[in-house]
Parts: C-alpha cells; structure tokens; sequence
C-alpha cells in the first residue's frame, strides 16, 4: 500500500495508485444540492485534496473517477470552465 503523504492532487492519487479513501458521493451532494458552502477545516485535513478533486469534477475527468461512487452517480459528465488559484 503506498499512502499519498503529502500529496494534495487527485489526479496524482488515482494514476500512481495511492490509497484513496472514496468520499466522491460527497462530493456529488455537495455538486448538486447545495448552493454556498464554506470549507472551514484545520491545517492538513483535505483542503486542497477536495479543491482538486472539484476541479477534475468540473473539467469533466471521467476516467479519473472510474470505479469510484460518483461513477455511478453522474451521467453526464459535463466539462465547465475552471479558474484555479494555488496559494502554495
């Protein structure tokens, strides 16, 4: 098992193999029932990692999200604009 310590890319995650805990149902819900959220966490609990998976979401990445939950959830997998700024 490689643990992705450090890593804050989802893509990354997916493609080099590392342990991924599937929260993407979440994400679905988070998509598609809310309108404004506020994603106040403590340092180094996903930020960033969720910021990202949004973000391969949203550019319309099926295959990054294959076998996971919101696989099945999407059907149309449509591709938005992104603006992403990284304060790193």
């Amino acid at each position: 098992m490689k643990y992705p310590i450090g890593i804050q890319s989802f893509d990354q995650i997916i493609e080099d193999g590392f342990v991924y805990v599937d929260k993407t149902d979440l994400v679905y819900r988070l998509v598609t029932e809310g309108k404004i959220y506020f994603l106040g966490r403590p340092r180094r609990f996903g930020k960033s990692l969720l910021v990202s998976t949004l973000k391969h979401y949203f550019l319309g990445h099926k295959e990054l999200f294959e076998g996971l939950k919101i696989d099945s959830l999407e059907k149309g997998w449509l591709e938005y604009p992104v603006f992403h700024i990284d304060f790193n």
